[in-house]
């Protein structure tokens, strides 16, 4: 019988069920996310895997044995995307990866190969654009924060940007979409998970200078728009409006 391998979500977990799928000379039917609610296969059985940190680094080992770091990393950013069924995809690419063939992951006729290029693609270009549009905010007790809905699980692509471009600030930047944030204390960048609600009245939890930082931001990108040269087919291109939301300059 087929079976559906259910991992914890993390990516040492799925990396410890293509560990087990070798082992085991498992058919698969599917591999699902703990945390996923998704209909049983009345026609497969459901293996629970845990994830084991030691199997984990030895498919990636191997795998940066057969393919570049690049085609590694494409690995690791399709698994961020969240698609749905993409853990089958990454475990095709996997066997793919590791069944002898010259330059595998060059194979782009291979529909798996190619769909982890397309896909980490547009994981990158969400990274690009994340780093681009991010606002912070500046708190009283000196918190620089930002609030993100990306498309995709870009937090662990942009953490080392933000810890070397703002070293000497504490910062935290939560993604609302997936309930969990980066924080960085001046020394080092861990997950967070936090009670973040949102709402028009602060508080007073604002640094006294922040209406005047916005203040001014908003009159800098008024004063650099030139008018006659508005093209707003291009900029909607360079920025969607799904955007615009937290973007400081867009505020009324």
């Amino acid at each position: 019988m087929e079976i559906v391998m259910v991992y914890d979500g993390s990516w040492p977990g799925l990396l410890t069920v293509v560990f087990e799928v070798y082992e085991r000379r498992a058919q698969v039917a599917g591999i699902r996310a703990q945390d996923h609610a998704a209909q049983r296969d009345a026609f497969a059985s459901e293996v629970d895997v845990p994830t084991d940190a030691a199997k984990a680094a030895r498919v990636w080992k191997g795998l940066q044995g057969k393919v570049p770091a690049d085609a590694c990393r494409q690995l690791y950013c399709c698994y961020l995307s969240g698609t749905p069924g993409i853990e089958m995809v990454i475990l095709a690419c996997v066997r793919f990866y590791f069944s002898g063939v010259k330059d595998p992951h060059r194979a782009y006729g291979q529909a798996e190969v190619l769909r982890v290029t397309q896909v980490a693609k547009s994981v990158d270009r969400e990274r690009h654009r994340m780093k681009a549009f991010v606002r912070f905010q500046r708190t009283g007790d000196e918190l620089y924060y930002a609030m993100v809905e990306p498309d995709f699980n870009v937090l662990p692509l942009i953490a080392d940007h933000f810890q070397h471009r703002y070293a000497d600030q504490r910062w935290l930047i939560y993604d609302m979409k997936r309930g969990y944030g980066i924080y960085y204390d001046l020394e080092t960048v861990t997950e967070v998970t936090i009670d973040l609600q949102e709402s028009s009245d602060t508080g007073g939890i604002f640094h006294e200078g922040e209406q005047l930082y916005r203040d001014l931001w908003k009159e800098y990108f008024k004063h650099v728009n030139i008018g006659a040269r508005k093209n707003m087919k291009l900029h909607l291109r360079h920025v969607p409006k799904r955007y615009w939301r937290r973007l400081t300059e867009k505020w009324l």
